[in-house]
């Protein structure tokens, strides 16, 4: 006789089975996602359904994308690097033997380089040791690209980081002050610096700060050149006016988006409330209104952190500071593409992974996506 499972409180009916012994399990059937799922133990069921229910969270499904996006999004930059640099004009094997140079010495140079193998060969051996921390030797120098990398990228992250604490709290509170006073006098010249200092590009500014405060005054450090035993108070002498140049191409803008971030959510009807119950306009700005504009501000602040690393290549060129943009730089000079494109690909990796933690921190910092209902 068929076993009949009653849907009420009753008993059901039917031969007994295994699972009606005493001290057996009954199997349970849940509804996840839709359907049903036989289940034969709490330990499974609530792993299945925490899996599941991770799997379609809105948060970590927005994550899981931008972390799957940036990384298909770095392997295209790297055939864009590989494939440019190899589309440059120019020979290596040429630059280096000079215009008198025989074609077998050029041959010979070629293959012990191994220009002569495919390219797409190349490109896969490249992009192999790249994913392990190995950009091969240059060309010129002889000397491991990654060791020379390792010293050079320390250099340009100590710039990029002091620029950063001096840049990022200054920008925010600037840009809470402009909106305390807005349409009034320190809104009005916050704005005319933040113009000028977007208008002039970073190397005018840098030869500015060098004829002003190296040249005229004599109390500031030129060349801006670090070295592995200098102190600590030295190295922040050194790095005084590239940090001052870059704090001033960042600031304005990130200044500006904070301001308009800001604004933006004072018309909002807590933002009134909050007046009506008379608090200070500056406590409204720091407590309803700046951690509700949060989103935008994490953005531009991430994008404008990519440039402190990306964009140093102007700077340490004008101060002479042995960073990655210097080295990068005399890179191209000479035609050592090894160096080039580690240097390419890892100012593209620091792009592509500070975008990516913008967007991250813009979707933890909406409420709707923590909480869904």
């Amino acid at each position: 006789m068929a076993r009949r499972l009653m849907t009420g409180t009753g008993p059901s009916k039917g031969p007994a089975t295994p699972n009606d012994a005493p001290g057996a399990e009954e199997p349970r059937v849940a509804i996840i996602a839709g359907g049903p799922a036989l289940l034969t133990g709490s330990g499974a069921k609530g792993a299945t359904a925490g899996g599941i229910r991770l799997l379609r969270s809105p948060l970590a499904s927005l994550i899981f994308q931008r972390l799957a996006l940036s990384v298909a999004l770095l392997f295209a930059v790297s055939i864009l690097i590989f494939g440019g640099v190899e589309a440059l004009p120019g020979d290596f094997a040429t630059t280096y033997l000079g215009q008198s140079a025989t074609p077998q010495a050029v041959d010979n140079i070629r293959k012990d380089l191994g220009l002569d193998k495919p390219l797409t060969e190349r490109y896969l051996t490249w992009l192999g040791g790249a994913v392990q921390g190995d950009f091969g030797t240059s060309w010129a120098s002889r000397n491991s690209v990654s060791e020379q990398i390792g010293k050079r990228l320390g250099n340009s992250l100590f710039l990029a980081f002091f620029a950063a604490i001096v840049s990022v709290p200054l920008a925010i509170g600037l840009g809470m002050l402009a909106v305390q006073y807005r349409n009034r006098l320190p809104d009005r010249i916050i704005n005319i610096v933040s113009l000028a200092a977007i208008s002039l590009p970073e190397f005018f500014i840098g030869y500015l700060l060098i004829l002003f405060f190296a040249v005229n005054l004599g109390i500031a450090t030129f060349p801006s050149t670090v070295y592995d035993s200098m102190g600590f108070l030295e190295r922040l002498k050194a790095i005084a006016l590239p940090v001052t140049t870059l704090v001033l191409v960042v600031l304005a803008h990130m200044m500006r988006m904070t301001r308009a971030a800001i604004l933006s959510v004072m018309s909002s009807a807590y933002v009134e409330t909050a007046e009506l119950k008379g608090l200070s306009s500056l406590r409204i700005i720091a407590r309803h209104a700046a951690p509700n504009a949060i989103a935008p501000v994490i953005t531009v602040v991430a994008l404008n952190l990519a440039y402190l690393v990306v964009g140093v290549v102007v700077v340490e060129v004008v101060f002479v500071y042995p960073g990655m943009g210097q080295y990068m730089v005399d890179a191209v000079t000479v035609r050592d593409m090894p160096v080039v494109q580690a240097c390419g690909l890892i100012f593209a990796a620091f792009y592509i992974l500070l975008n990516m933690a913008a967007d991250i921190l813009a979707i933890l910092a909406n409420p709707r996506l923590r909480h869904p209902r």
